[in-house]
């Protein structure tokens, strides 16, 4: 089994790192990540510059790397066709995420588009995010992203779905089960401070919060914040079907 790993926090981050050092004890691994942060990327690709890639050293020689001054989808497209052509993977791994992908955040979420990109050429892909901004052990999601790729291995996702896992942060042995969940409604008060640069222009820093936002019972918000880890199938398919027969009568 070969299983490419990628992210969008850069290939020097610690969630990428826990990533590669679970799985590469049961699974050939290669890497193909952003050479920096790339969060809140979305889908973006690369089209109006060139697209740098050099091979990165890991601490397990076993494993090839390399690290692509482009976002997250850069890398699964390169990798999948260019770099990996001739050994393609058999599944893609995002992450680990260091902050979690819950409800509408996926619409911005480099980790879950790299994993959309993975499914758009039909390939089993997970997103994998820790429920954590500040620095914490990655143990427990290494570990749960081992257990879903051991379960993918002998079951089949529908065409251009991937699976959302988010794990809380907490420590192993306080986690309270998994939940297979929908995505929930997140949403954010935020601020734009302004501000000068040294040149007189103005421009503007965002910054914001959560909201408390009511979720169902089944969100992927609620079972995080219970304690359990998430595991949310997703597709691309946006089309709103239940309105297309109201839309026939506007006459447009």
């Amino acid at each position: 089994m070969h299983i490419l790993l990628t992210n969008d926090d850069g290939i020097l981050a610690p969630g990428i790192r826990a990533l590669w050092q679970e799985l590469s004890k049961v699974f050939r691994i290669s890497v193909v990540a952003p050479d920096s942060e790339k969060s809140a990327s979305s889908q973006a690709i690369t089209v109006h510059h060139p697209i740098w890639v050099d091979k990165h050293p890991l601490d397990n020689q076993d494993i090839c790397a390399w690290r692509v001054g482009g976002t997250p989808t850069d890398c699964v497209k390169i990798a999948l066709e260019a770099l990996l052509v001739n050994d393609q993977p058999d599944i893609i791994v995002s992450g680990i995420n260091q902050g979690s992908n819950l409800g509408t955040d996926v619409l911005y979420s480099g980790t879950v588009s790299a994993a959309i990109e993975g499914a758009l050429h039909g390939l089993p892909s997970v997103a994998m995010s820790l429920d954590s901004w500040q620095s914490f052990d990655f143990t427990a999601a290494a570990k749960t992203a081992r257990k879903v790729v051991e379960t993918m291995m002998n079951k089949e996702l529908p065409p251009n779905t991937l699976l959302n896992v988010n794990v809380p942060a907490l420590p192993e042995n306080q986690l309270k089960g998994i939940a297979i969940t929908k995505l929930g409604i997140r949403s954010y008060e935020n601020t734009f401070e302004r501000r000068q640069d040294p040149r007189g222009r103005t421009y503007y820093w965002m910054s914001g919060q959560v909201s408390e936002t009511e979720n169902a019972p089944d969100s992927d918000i609620v079972a995080v914040k219970n304690g359990k880890i998430s595991v949310t199938p997703i597709h691309f398919d946006l089309t709103n079907y239940g309105i297309m027969n109201l839309l026939e009568t506007w006459e447009l």
